[in-house]
């Protein structure tokens, strides 16, 4: 379909630039041609060779940059309802995962889903996140925890961005957690299924960074390092779900390999703020986790914003511990919960 071309008049615009709170432009206009931001600012500053275009009023409407949510889990299967009423009666996420519930619940119904259900669920939820502005969407895998589910997951992502108007990004994380058919047997879990369905996802061009997840229920760092070595020499990036539930050092570790982020992070220290200040490694905080499994230590904001670490919101939509799809919540969440100022 070809993109219009359209000037957006009597809008509010925030341009996160410049020293005004948001970067705020009142009374400002854009311009669009061919889908792209031609010029933007004051309406009486308007070119003459845009004062054509087909206006649309907007009443002092807000617009702002589209919104990244840059940690997600939306394709899965299945749902786990049941355990919240098990976190309610006390038992703690560790617990949950422990008796079978938690990552690998989910792990058996995303197996027995089809590749055109899985897809068919995500698509409500990615609509949701469109209409609250979302234009750029991570997407992770890491539900299979076998080559061919972990595949099927990334395909369905891929299929995402051509069907919807926005951008998707994909991870794999076969190191999520250890599936049934290698308990106790995490390294064979990466030599086997892991490094391999790696490469495979590689070739097939199914993967845009590598992310794990360091803490004791899921893998230790030196098994996280052995995928980071692996994505490095793919020419992959990396992230890693760190400093969740304990502290194993793994933003620390993320940071060495020069990480996108390192995310969650309730239980950073300052070893590890430094670690990543220094790597420019951005903290990916999510707060409809925290709110969701009910935990009580926030990450360590003020150390973050006194080291320079940038950090970034994103709702972490999954089944279990973040069942979200609203950003804009998670920024109230941010502000509420984690004491952020909203700009």
């Amino acid at each position: 379909m070809k993109a219009l071309d359209q000037l957006l008049a009597d809008v509010t615009v925030a341009t996160c630039a410049g020293d005004r709170p948001y970067g705020l432009v009142e009374d400002a206009a854009i311009a669009i041609r061919s889908g792209k931001i031609a010029w933007v600012g004051p309406r009486a500053q308007l070119p003459a060779e845009h004062a054509d275009l087909p206006r649309t009023e907007f009443a002092g409407r807000l617009v702002t940059p589209g919104l990244i949510d840059c940690h997600t889990h939306i394709v899965f299967g299945g749902n786990r309802a049941r355990e919240f009423e098990m976190r309610l009666n006390g038992a703690s996420y560790e617990e949950v995962a422990r008796a079978g519930g938690g990552i690998l619940s989910t792990v058996r119904a995303t197996r027995a889903a089809s590749e055109q259900a899985l897809l068919d669920d995500a698509l409500p939820r990615v609509d949701a996140l469109i209409a609250e502005g979302v234009t750029t969407l991570e997407i992770k895998s890491g539900y299979g925890l076998d080559r061919d589910t972990e595949l099927t997951m990334l395909r369905v992502a891929r299929k995402i961005e051509r069907q919807r108007p926005l951008c998707v990004r994909t991870s794999f994380l076969g190191a999520h957690a250890v599936p049934p058919e290698y308990a106790g047997r995490a390294d064979a879990y990466i030599d086997d299924i892991c490094l391999p369905t790696l490469q495979a996802a590689h070739a097939e061009g199914l993967v845009d960074a590598v992310d794990g997840f360091c803490e004791s229920i899921a893998f230790g760092p030196t098994q996280i390092a052995r995928v980071f070595d692996a994505a490095r020499a793919l020419g992959l990036p990396v992230k890693l779900h760190a400093e969740q539930l304990s502290n194993l050092g793994g933003a620390a570790l993320a940071a060495s390999h020069g990480a996108l982020s390192a995310d969650h992070l309730e239980y950073l220290d300052a070893a590890g703020v430094r670690a990543m200040a220094e790597a420019d490694t951005v903290a990916v905080l999510l707060p409809g986790a925290f709110y969701s499994l009910r935990e009580t230590q926030a990450p360590p904001i003020d150390l973050l914003r006194a080291h320079g670490v940038p950090m970034a919101l994103a709702t972490d939509c999954n089944p279990g511990s973040s069942p979200v799809t609203s950003l804009l919540l998670m920024l109230n969440m941010g502000c509420t919960l984690f004491r952020m100022t909203p700009q």
